[in-house]
């Protein structure tokens, strides 16, 4: 609670005490009572109301309850008037602690920025802020301080809490050589970083930037409510005048009656349920999801992400994890074993991924002096002499251009073919594995309701279906380049049912422009370009398919909770005013149904802020940033 609303409850508490004991007495004691406790309450109320009428602002809020109140007051209805005051000052004190607990929520995120920098010039360790930092310098990051900027580490071993990044509890452990995003907590040893960037232009920045600019992108169901309140509000202080007048000047009766109706009409009518709930809801929600590891850029995409029926793919560093590794060893004859030993040797001196996957797969240290008469033939292998045996080891075309007759393998992946002694040995099946939990993820979309899930690739026909049914997707479409692929996007928007909404999911800089095309693009911030983070609507600050259903989980119960929210106070605002029109409700029921169900509103868009990761923490593994 902050410093000011604690002011303010005190000054409820203290008018609450005033109108109890004039409650309590009678006579002019009780008058005097009740009119300092109005006085005490609702002078900033009045205060505003004048102000606004200046300015030419008549039809608010404050407006409705001055005329509301003052009238109570001169009918001599002095309870009722200053109740009316009381409690709606105290609804708007709930209103404000609710808006404060979802601003708290911003704010812990904010916290993800780095104050200073320690920086390595002329052997000398200065603290400077991190805007003063160039790429290509040196910081060191002490145990409990924030990494300030992204880089590489030089120096030291350590674990990092990326909670307030990525919603995940367990710690990443980081080695020299890897990459580090700022915003992390450093937690056991210091770290030496290399910048890589700018402080301007690291992770951090881009988060506080994404978040704080998010409230500037209004959803329609916000925008209905603003302009409902435009009409609404002088609408309802023309129908209280007219109660006031009409049946005492056509029907002639008493206008005490008819003015109290009308004053019960106005109190009714005050639309602050709607106005301040509806945009609490949309903002509760966007915190929530931005502790969760989830970055919505406005209420207007989380109100379309909650609409997606449709979910497109890209393939690589999306449902895959760009990385190569041996899916499967198929010797002619042998041992599986002998063929990647072989393999392994020959591809000892390989800068390529694909000798990378397979040395990585054969694991154990390599005797390189065992190959010798080492070529490269490009565009097909490598030809060398593996323990005083000739090997060929490389694409098709190359064992045939040596007349070696090679079998048809079954499509999928790529396939590296070896040869000894001028006979065929065997090959090796190389492909990008899934995500750990990229099956899941498409399961949890299917439980969501999503209807169509495709993928996009510019990978072989063979390599693209083979992940689609591994991962059992809908559609599949191979071999594309980036324009291909929005041209694609466009085909299935044009599809898509009446009302609802299509999704694409990617990471690479060519993703970039059916990012931008899609209904609602969706980049995968850990490993995603700086372009696709920019093009995106939603950015995902892990690496995890499963996050796609945890983002789309929290806008369907955002939304949900804003239109539970309209049609509570709608509904109850026109009963109570048929009521209070008919002479059935008096103030007592007109404070319950402004300030009650504000109250009631206030506290459900509240639920918004609540929300739970989707994958178990065991499976959580916060990934570095890359160009």
């Amino acid at each position: 609670m902050t410093k000011r609303q604690k002011k303010f409850l005190v000054r409820i508490l203290i008018a609450a005490v005033l109108f109890t004991a004039g409650m309590l007495l009678d006579g002019p004691a009780a008058a005097g009572l009740l009119l300092v406790s109005y006085a005490w309450i609702g002078w900033d109320i009045l205060w505003r109301a004048v102000v606004n009428i200046r300015h030419g602002e008549v039809f608010d809020e404050n407006f409705l309850m001055s005329i509301a109140t003052i009238g109570a007051l001169g009918l001599g209805e002095f309870s009722e008037g200053a109740a009316v005051m009381l409690f709606y000052q105290l609804g708007e004190w709930f209103q404000s602690y609710a808006v404060a607990r979802s601003r708290h929520s911003i704010a812990a995120l904010m916290d993800i920025r780095p104050d200073t920098a320690h920086v390595e010039r002329d052997g000398k360790l200065l603290t400077v802020s991190p805007e003063e930092v160039s790429a290509g310098e040196q910081i060191l990051v002490r145990p409990g301080e924030r990494v300030p900027i992204d880089g590489t580490v030089l120096a030291g071993s350590s674990f990092l809490d990326t909670s307030a990044l990525t919603g995940e509890a367990l710690p990443r452990e980081v080695l020299p050589g890897m990459e580090i995003i700022s915003g992390c907590v450093n937690q056991t040893a210091p770290l030496t970083i290399q910048t890589s960037r700018l402080f301007a232009e690291s992770t951090v920045s881009r988060i506080l930037e994404l978040v704080e600019n998010a409230s500037g992108r209004k959803a329609r169901m916000e925008g209905f409510i603003t302009r409902f309140a435009r009409w609404y509000t002088p609408l309802v202080v023309f129908a209280a005048l007219a109660l006031a007048l009409l049946p005492p000047l056509l029907l002639g009766q008493p206008f005490a009656d008819w003015i109290y109706r009308a004053l019960t009409f106005l109190v009714i009518s005050c639309p602050c349920a709607l106005v301040i709930s509806v945009p609490l809801s949309f903002f509760g929600g966007i915190g929530g999801a931005s502790r969760s590891g989830v970055l919505v850029k406005g209420s207007n995409y989380l109100e379309a992400l909650a609409q997606v029926d449709t979910i497109v793919f890209d393939k690589t560093g999306t449902l895959t994890q760009g990385v190569f590794q041996v899916s499967e060893i198929l010797p002619a004859g042998g041992a599986s074993s002998a063929l990647l030993e072989l393999a392994a040797h020959v591809e000892g001196y390989s800068l390529h991924p694909i000798g990378a996957s397979i040395r990585k797969a054969y694991g154990r240290e390599l005797d390189l002096e065992r190959v010798r008469d080492l070529q490269e033939i490009a565009g097909q292998g490598l030809q060398a002499v593996f323990d005083s045996r000739p090997v060929l080891l490389g694409n098709e075309k190359l064992l045939r251009s040596h007349g070696v007759d090679v079998p048809d393998i079954s499509a999928g992946g790529t396939v590296i073919y070896a040869a000894v002694d001028g006979v065929y040995a065997g090959c090796l099946r190389i492909e990008d594995a899934l995500k750990p939990d990229a099956v899941s993820a498409v399961a949890a979309l299917r439980r969501l309701g999503v209807q169509k899930t495709v993928m996009l690739t510019g990978d072989s026909q063979a390599s693209g279906e083979k992940a689609a049914g591994q991962l059992g997707l809908d559609e599949v479409w191979t071999g594309l380049l980036p324009a291909d692929k929005v041209n694609r996007v466009e085909e299935l928007l044009d599809k898509k049912v009446r009302g609802k909404t299509l999704a694409f999911v990617g990471d690479g800089i060519n993703d970039a422009p059916v990012l931008a095309r899609a209904d609602v693009g969706i980049a995968m911030g850990g490993l995603g370009s700086d372009a696709a983070i920019e093009a995106a609507d939603v950015v995902l600050m892990t690496d995890e398919p499963s996050k796609i259903a945890e983002a789309i989980g929290i806008a369907r119960k955002t939304v949900g909770i804003a239109r539970q929210n309209i049609v509570f106070a709608i509904g109850i605002k026109l009963l109570v005013l048929c009521l209070g029109a008919l002479g059935a409700a008096n103030l007592w029921e007109a404070v319950f149904a402004d300030v009650g169900v504000c109250v009631l509103a206030v506290f459900n868009a509240m639920r918004a802020m609540r929300t739970k990761t989707a994958v178990p923490a065991d499976r959580l593994q916060p990934v570095p940033v890359k160009d």
